[in-house]
């Protein structure tokens, strides 16, 4: 390699989990990069109101920005890059990336998830205005809509029953697919009268972005104000899995409360971990992680006697006694 640098911390994405770890570890005066290729999922929302801060909501490329532009107040170092392994060597943690090579002592992975969209034409238009993920984000725009639950599992029906709470018009599509919920799931669905439609959708039909029916098969065209999703998620969870990491049947890195995987000196925080998929947990947790760095890395500080010779470098050069005013 051309060249070699030496860092405290790397943190692989720049979505909320990601920034406000760089944020924290940056303001504790700790060498941080991120490497990030600039399409952290909360970007496709514009409009995010469950943010923190922000009463009439923000757009969630705008957060990111802001974000970004904070942590580098700080002294936090940004790189467009993907990254494709990481490696263990001598006690660090390797990431290399075209002729340049990065060593670090902590290592927080913050690649977070894609949520799978429906292969319908139309559904694109629509993603983040009319068409959504996640219920516990989005509900309170849909009050009183008419609204589809595109999907066919148990999580499907308990996203039609959540969604109760909004509409009383509420139907399930299952997109020509055969429906696997379970007995106890279809007893509900009768039991609550919520309508399933099991044709395929042709088509999305919108203006601007905003839905204004399903069109099935054979011409048949069904209102709908808006609709949710439950086709799932993929885990970016390739950076894990190539450093050893445990991850659990869905594919979510298994953490700690405080961040930390199953391999030393290897953290992650957000989406990509068991955690509700929200923008404002994933950031909390991706300061937690941070936090949990920053201890991790003054004990071992202490333990190998780096703290001890920055003081003597301290004493040698600068002036170190109390001030006596009086």
């Amino acid at each position: 390699m051309d060249d070699e640098r030496i860092r405290d911390v790397i943190i692989v994405g720049a979505g909320p989990a990601g920034l406000s770890a760089a944020i924290y570890l940056a303001r504790a005066l700790r060498d941080v990069t991120v490497f990030h290729h600039g399409r952290a999922m909360v970007t496709w929302e514009p409009h995010l109101q469950n943010y923190l801060g922000f009463p009439n909501g923000i757009d969630g490329a705008e957060l990111v920005a802001r974000g970004k532009v904070q942590a580098e107040r700080f002294g936090a170092e940004f790189i467009d890059a993907t990254i494709i392994d990481v490696a263990r060597e001598d006690g660090f943690l390797v990431v290399n990336h075209g002729q340049q090579r990065w060593r670090a002592r902590r290592l927080l992975l913050a690649t977070g998830i894609h949520h799978r969209p429906p292969d319908i034409p139309g559904v694109d238009e629509c993603l983040g205005h009319s068409l959504f993920y996640c219920k516990d984000c989005d509900g309170w725009r849909v009050r009183g809509k008419k609204l589809a639950v595109l999907g066919r599992s148990d999580d499907a029906v308990e996203y039609a029953l959540g969604m109760l709470a909004y509409s009383p018009r509420v139907l399930i599509a299952t997109n020509d697919e055969e429906p696997v919920w379970d007995d106890e799931h279809a007893a509900w669905l009768r039991e609550h009268q919520i309508p399933v439609l099991e044709g395929r959708i042709v088509a999305v039909e919108h203006i601007g972005s905003e839905i204004q029916a399903l069109c099935f098969e054979g011409d048949r065209r069904v209102a709908v104000d808006a609709a949710f999703t439950t086709r799932g998620d993929e885990y970016h969870n390739h950076l894990a899995l190539s450093v050893g990491c445990e991850i659990d049947h869905e594919g979510q890195v298994l953490v700690n409360q405080r961040g930390r995987t199953s391999v030393p000196g290897v953290f992650a925080a957000g989406c990509l971990t068991p955690a509700n998929c929200q923008v404002v947990v994933a950031a909390g947790q991706g300061a937690a992680a941070a936090q949990a760095i920053n201890r991790e890395l003054f004990e071992e500080d202490l333990r190998l006697g780096i703290l001890k010779r920055c003081r003597e470098v301290q004493i040698a050069r600068e002036e170190t006694l109390p001030e006596i005013l009086s």
